[in-house]
């Protein structure tokens, strides 16, 4: 008997009927959701917290790059120029003495617009040429607003940076609750992380929901073959340019909420190219054109560069006393150890994985 295709209901209506497509998929997923809903109770410590904060917002910015790289086929190095403009338009009103939640508000708001317009004007002016030439010309956006963010002084602070108060209850001092629970204080660093992740799940929510309808099926359809999908009748630079605005004004939401938790932003934070190393590492380690395997591919990352370097120190104390093996697992070859595992995920999981894990389903 078959089955009619019935509309998702439920939890898949939630996730928009996509699903990660794997058994072992989903438990990755539904396993990094559960640690990332109870991190501050499950981790405590400063750096646990700070990890899982990265997690969330990196979970955002690097899936709201595989809207770009894995549903529509372009390969940009600007994501970064959207992100340090969220992260700019929230510090630059703080900085300069404006410190209440509506000041936080219009600073996002700003930064998301000035994102938007950015990848607009980006995609209308460069999306016309080939896709190499396209590349080199976001290389190009990304280098001057580095250079712009790095002379601005007076506006950015410069190499330094902008350092700068946020509202009280997103600091340590504040108090939600009396006494600890689980025996964890609930201050504004807990509340400014569970505000973080509420946020970064709608996000992902709604990103989903961008990829699963019509406009989504139709990215999908450029990225295969563009000359048929604009014999079709589309057009390929307007949608194209459509999902450039959609990722960039998300990524400038990511920015905001890492200079809110932060307090800091500085070229070196946003603008560098290890920053957008790091987004293309994850949407690749993960699957391209899945969504969850960015997110996948940011947990990695981001505990990699948090906790290998520790793990190598402990490795190489235990065994100590044996001939060239703590040499190898000195904690300053961490990112030799890192690259080791790009090459085996790479190697084991060549289309990511979420990606190989859904090709090996089929």
């Amino acid at each position: 008997m078959i089955r009619p295709n019935l509309p998702p209901r439920g939890f898949a209506l939630l996730i928009s009927g996509d699903r990660p497509g794997h058994k072992a998929a989903s438990v990755l997923v539904l396993l990094l959701l559960a640690a990332l809903a109870v991190a501050p109770f499950l981790f405590p410590g400063t750096r646990a917290l700070a990890a899982a904060v990265r997690i969330c917002i990196f979970v955002v910015l690097a899936a709201s790059y595989d809207i770009l790289l894995g549903y529509t086929g372009i390969v940009s190095f600007a994501h970064t120029v959207f992100f340090a403009l969220g992260a700019y338009g929230v510090a630059i009103p703080l900085a300069n003495g404006w410190t209440s939640w509506g000041a936080v508000l219009i600073g996002i708001l700003a930064g998301v617009l000035v994102a938007m317009a950015v990848a607009a004007c980006i995609g209308v002016l460069s999306l016309r040429v080939r896709a190499l030439f396209f590349s080199m010309i976001t290389l190009a956006v990304a280098s001057f607003a580095q250079l712009l963010a790095t002379q601005w002084r007076g506006l950015t602070g410069g190499e330094d940076g902008l350092t700068f108060p946020v509202p009280r209850i997103l600091t340590p001092a504040f108090r939600l609750l009396s006494e600890p629970l689980f025996g964890v204080r609930v201050d504004g660093r807990v509340v400014g992380y569970y505000m973080v992740f509420a946020i970064s799940v709608v996000l992902f929510l709604l990103m989903l929901r961008v990829v699963n309808s019509p406009f989504g099926r139709v990215l999908q359809a450029i990225r295969e073959n563009p000359f048929r999908a604009e014999a079709l009748g589309y057009r390929i630079v307007v949608y194209r340019t459509l999902a450039g605005v959609i990722a960039a004004a998300i990524a400038a939401i990511a920015g905001s909420l890492m200079a809110l938790l932060s307090r800091y932003t500085g070229p070196e934070a946003t603008l560098s190219f290890g920053v957008m190393v790091d987004i293309l590492l994850m949407v690749v380690i993960g699957g391209m054109g899945t969504l969850y395997g960015p997110a996948l591919g940011a947990a990695v990352i981001v505990l990699a560069q948090y906790y290998l370097q520790p793990g190598l120190q402990a490795a190489a104390d235990l065994l100590a006393g044996l001939p060239v093996l703590p040499q190898l697992f000195q904690p300053d070859r961490w990112l030799l150890w890192l690259g080791v595992l790009f090459i085996l995920i790479v190697y084991f999981f060549p289309s990511g994985i979420v990606g190989s894990l859904r090709r090996a389903r089929r």
